[in-house]
């Protein structure tokens, strides 16, 4: 059943309760004393009611969710990762189809109803991560949705035959290509980034690039993502993940690449990581340009770390930028559902006509909600409950 009364809704952003109405999984009217005309009703008694959260940055594939407790040996620094990640899969038997299966029950039920996975493709491991993870995509029936992209962890040009998988993964439908350090990994960022566009070129799919790449460098990689945006109309549908370098140049450099971003149409997503330069959000926000945020890898061979939970990752973001006033706290919250939506290029809120993802928090204020992180009561997706106080429906 994709109908649904919402009774006495509080609607972030309005100040008294109300009802709103889904037809056909989508929002239909707001109002108060709505008829439902046959529709299921549910009383939210004055509840707060925000967008479903949108995990903008995944790597679901990876994930240990369920399993083992696995004590984290990787070597320091990002080669280091790369090359444990690879090594230990096997015995570890991921990626698996399970594990994604109890993380993506985990994410929803903690309010999540769209997540951006990026899933590792290599000549080891070939397609099987995007077969698993559609595999749990499918047992889940509907409770969430997802878009894939196509990541090559262990890089392009230093990775004979990634290419030529990463096109085979787009060509059966993986919705974005990814990159990674095209400079600090790949070594050549100019036919990095020409490899990486010319995939999304052909098969009319979105860009999502890693770039951990810090200072003057990964400026630079800016700067040469935005050029090819612009070059083949891609605005609006170009990501750069973690993006680092911006958080740590110069003032004057940092207003000029976002300037390029908010011209260009791309997108940034965070993870609020404790190690790095937090992003200048606030002015990110002001010029435009669309942040999202996720929770990375949870629990694998790259971090002990993670829930899944966007909420608690709001809360990160806020404390990585010491946030503490209240409209800097809705902020946050802001980041990890329509700011996620945007930079997915789907809709979010309340409107008629908008997707009926929603989640009922019992809290008294957006900003509350994001130092408590209370049990999300009621998680709806396309106009179906599918979780409740904090379990799957």
């Amino acid at each position: 059943m994709t109908d649904l009364l919402l009774r006495d809704a509080r609607l972030w952003g309005s100040a008294t309760a109300t009802d709103l109405l889904i037809r056909d999984g989508v929002v239909a009217a707001t109002g108060p004393g709505l008829h439902p005309g046959g529709a299921p009703v549910e009383d939210l008694r004055g509840k707060l009611l925000v967008p479903g959260f949108v995990d903008a940055h995944a790597h679901v594939d990876k994930t240990l969710w369920g399993g083992p407790w696995v004590p984290h040996d990787a070597p320091p620094g990002l080669a280091g990762k790369i090359r444990n990640g690879v090594e230990r899969r096997a015995e570890l038997g991921i990626p698996s189809a399970g594990y994604m299966t109890a993380l993506l029950e985990r994410m929803v039920a903690d309010g999540t109803t769209h997540v951006r996975s990026h899933v590792d493709i290599d000549p080891a491991v070939g397609l099987k991560g995007v077969e698993a993870l559609r595999e749990a995509l499918a047992g889940m029936d509907g409770r969430i949705t997802a878009e894939l992209v196509a990541f090559p962890q262990t890089g392009v040009l230093i990775s004979p035959g990634t290419a030529e998988l990463m096109d085979a993964a787009l060509a059966e439908g993986v919705e974005l290509v990814g990159g990674i350090d095209p400079a600090g990994l790949d070594g050549d960022p100019v036919r990095h980034l020409d490899l990486v566009f010319g995939l999304a070129d052909k098969h009319g799919a979105g860009v999502d690039i890693h770039l951990h790449d810090g200072g003057p460098l990964g400026g630079w990689q800016y700067d040469l993502i935005i050029e090819r945006t612009k070059a083949l109309g891609l605005a609006g549908k170009v990501t750069i993940s973690h993006g680092y370098a911006l958080g740590e140049l110069p003032l004057a450099e940092q207003d000029r690449l976002i300037d390029g971003l908010s011209s260009a149409g791309v997108s940034l997503a965070t993870v609020a990581p404790a190690s790095a330069a937090p992003l200048p959000l606030v002015r990110l926000r002001e010029a435009g340009v669309p942040v999202g945020a996720g929770n990375d890898g949870v629990r694998d061979l790259w971090s002990p770390y993670g829930t899944g939970d966007m909420l608690e990752r709001a809360l990160f973001l806020a404390q990585r930028s010491r946030f503490v006033r209240d409209e800097e706290l809705e902020h946050a919250l802001e980041i990890t559902t329509y700011g996620g939506a945007k930079l997915a290029g789907r809709r979010a809120g309340f409107t008629p006509g908008a997707p009926a993802d929603f989640v009922a928090l019992d809290t008294r204020t957006p900003a509350e909600a994001v130092c408590l992180r209370p049990t999300r009561s009621l998680v709806v997706k396309s106009g179906r409950i599918v979780a409740r106080d904090g379990q799957l429906c």
